[in-house]
């Protein structure tokens, strides 16, 4: 039986990591912040359950020096998936809230693996984001299409903080992993991750979005903003075959090649939501977008270099040699609603 470790296992995406792992055979150990938030562990309980034996919890804080060496021990496989993902406009403080927990995390995650003599591979979940600051840039891309190959190289702390955390992250991953020779590394870098979640109780910024979008914040109109997909299932699928490939190497864009308009989100779905008329059926005009972004945090700079703008991601290495089919936005979406739509029920009732 293989042993894995995955980090921040109460999270969106771990959490389906965690359940694809245990319905494959692995062992897993899974570490959170804390062991005594019974609410944030609901899903992982769960599992307990349904595979006896085979997960063990353990706390672990990401600004910790060997915080995560005990949950470590035995295991052959690390998933690095613990990373905050915020919007912009739910960020306060980029440097506490983001850069610190993703640098000083990865470098402690991957000391432990240095000290880890059975490891010997390394999954780190990074995000496209890592690749292009704003969407402006994939514009100077050949043909508009962004490929692994790229770097971002615009972000900074105060212009798109998240992706300046994810870079420096994972520049900081390949350049540990560089420095040995015992264990390999692969990195995922998924879009903007949807689908069902396993927990009402994730901080991830992509299910703040969806749930601003079905909660009727946007009734009105939603900006013409478009969006790098992928189904929750698919990444969990992309880290555990990853893992399981000798071949697998470098870096692999796990997104749909074409990006999905904010309200084309909106209208798949109403087709599933129990009050449609929450959710808007027409893109705001883009002078209005221009006048009231601000208001919600959103900069000049941010809606210049965003509205409006799509492109094209080349995934090809993700199908060929990680075996992904994608599912459907249309079906991702509505999973991602009636998951939300059964936890809302169940907090009313």
């Amino acid at each position: 039986m293989r042993t894995a470790l995955v980090t921040g296992g109460s999270g969106y995406v771990a959490g389906h990591l965690v359940k694809l792992l245990l319905e494959n055979g692995w062992a897993v150990h899974a570490t959170v912040r804390d062991l005594g938030k019974a609410h944030k562990l609901y899903a992982l309980l769960g599992l307990q359950t349904l595979f006896p034996g085979r997960l063990r919890l353990f706390a672990a804080d990401l600004l910790r020096e060997r915080s995560f060496d005990e949950a470590m021990g035995g295991c052959d496989t690390v998933f690095h998936v613990a990373s905050p993902f915020f919007l912009p406009e739910q960020i306060k403080n980029p440097r506490v809230e983001l850069l610190e927990p993703a640098l000083a995390g990865t470098r402690n995650v991957l000391a432990a693996v240095n000290r880890c003599e059975s490891v010997g591979k390394v999954v780190l979940t990074s995000t496209v984001g890592a690749m292009f600051g704003d969407y402006a840039d994939v514009l100077q891309m050949k043909g508009h299409v962004l490929t692994e190959d790229q770097f971002n190289r615009t972000s900074t702390l105060e212009n798109n903080p998240y992706h300046y955390s994810k870079v420096v992250a994972e520049e900081e991953a390949w350049r540990i992993a560089g420095g040995q020779k015992r264990w390999r590394m692969v990195a995922i870098n998924p879009g903007l991750v949807l689908g069902p979640a396993l927990t009402p109780e994730s901080e991830s910024g992509s299910l703040f979005l969806l749930d601003e979008l079905m909660r009727g914040v946007f009734f009105y109109g939603v900006p013409d903003f478009s969006f790098c997909t992928v189904d929750v299932r698919d990444v969990a699928k992309a880290h555990l075959a990853a893992a399981l490939n000798d071949g697998a190497q470098g870096r692999y864009i796990v997104a749909e090649r074409e990006m999905t308009r904010f309200v084309e989100m909106s209208r798949i779905v109403r087709r599933v939501h129990d009050r449609p008329w929450l959710l808007p059926r027409h893109p705001l005009p883009d002078a209005l977008v221009r006048w009231i972004g601000p208001l919600f945090g959103l900069s000049q700079s941010y809606i210049r270099n965003h509205l409006g703008i799509r492109f094209t991601l080349d995934n090809q290495r993700s199908m060929d040699e990680l075996g992904l089919r994608y599912r459907p936005i249309e079906e991702t979406l509505a999973a991602h609603s009636s998951a939300w739509q059964a936890w809302r029920k169940a907090v009313r009732t």
